[in-house]
């Protein structure tokens, strides 16, 4: 077993590969060989798959249905038999509806994850790569959407299309692509005319793909590093919205909605804001950890720290 691994490890710290799967693997080594050696970003990663786990085993992990109201159990604190995080007041348990709440704020993320930076993304390189008036238009609706401070705006959209999961899920991927199609607009305006650019359109390449093969992936890394740093602002902007009543419905256990239930209970019955806010701050902090360690090994300019 140990040969095996020894001959694995001798593999992917290969200097010369031998194919292509092999040269991206070595790569991915070691990255992953950086990233580990930064201690605030396994933290980060390791808040970020906590998560993802108690999304996922959130029916395992629970030990009430975060809906059902025990009116006889109301406002109990943290420490109760049962109840360790304590009650809100429907007398519903809190760290159920925490790691129920984890999935609605896990499918908000990747829902605008899925969305905004494949939009900022298209119109970033296509602004960059053809230049002229395509650019002049393109960065003007951009700076239009940028004026706007974005949880403004998401409200604005929210109060037009009415309150709902979906329609804040909506709300905050048009608010959020300007500034990944400012980050690939400037790595387009780089690499647009390198000699393998070049290369490639005196082998006939069109510019559709020239683009999706040879200019996006060169600017997926900054997407990715300003998509992990954007992480925070999403779930506070999705909490946000929660708070104020425009985002995810009552009695779905959503954290802003939680700690806007909790603000009249703030100086007696502490927990049931502090809970979730506690919730907030972590999974937001992982994030940023993350996104900072990531930045450091994806980025080239970081490379000698």
């Amino acid at each position: 077993m140990t040969m095996a691994s020894s001959s694995w490890s001798t593999w992917l710290r290969e200097p010369n590969p031998a194919s292509r799967l092999q040269s991206r693997l070595v790569q991915a080594w070691l990255s992953w060989l950086r990233f580990r050696r930064n201690p605030l970003a396994m933290i980060g990663l390791a808040i970020s798959v906590a998560l993802v786990l108690m999304s996922i085993f959130a029916p395992l992990l629970a030990p009430y249905d975060p809906i059902a109201q025990a009116l006889g159990n109301r406002l109990l604190p943290p420490g109760t038999p049962g109840h360790w995080m304590g009650t809100d007041d429907f007398g519903r348990d809190i760290w159920s509806r925490i790691l129920f709440g984890s999935r609605i704020t896990l499918y908000i993320v990747l829902l605008v994850i899925l969305t905004a930076p494949v939009v900022g993304l298209i119109i970033g390189t296509v602004a960059g790569y053809f230049g002229g008036w395509i650019d002049q238009v393109l960065m003007r609706i951009t700076d239009i959407f940028l004026a706007f401070p974005k949880l403004i705006l998401a409200l604005a959209l929210v109060a037009v299309l009415g309150p709902g999961m979906v329609n804040a899920v909506l709300a905050i991927a048009l608010t959020s692509w300007p500034p990944y199609a400012r980050v690939a607009r400037a790595e387009t305006l780089t690499v647009r005319n390198s000699d393998y650019i070049a290369a490639v359109k005196l082998q006939g390449a069109g510019a559709m793909r020239v683009i999706l093969g040879h200019v996006m992936p060169m600017c997926l890394p900054s997407v990715i590093i300003r998509v992990t740093l954007d992480m925070a602002g999403v779930i506070l902007t999705a909490a946000g919205l929660g708070f104020l009543g425009l985002g995810v419905q009552p009695p779905m256990p959503e954290w802003g909605l939680m700690i806007s239930a909790g603000r009249k209970f703030l100086f007696e019955q502490w927990w049931v804001a502090t809970m979730p806010g506690l919730a907030i701050f972590i999974v937001s902090l992982g994030f940023n950890l993350l996104g900072d360690g990531l930045r450091d090994v994806l980025d080239p300019r970081s490379s000698g720290r």
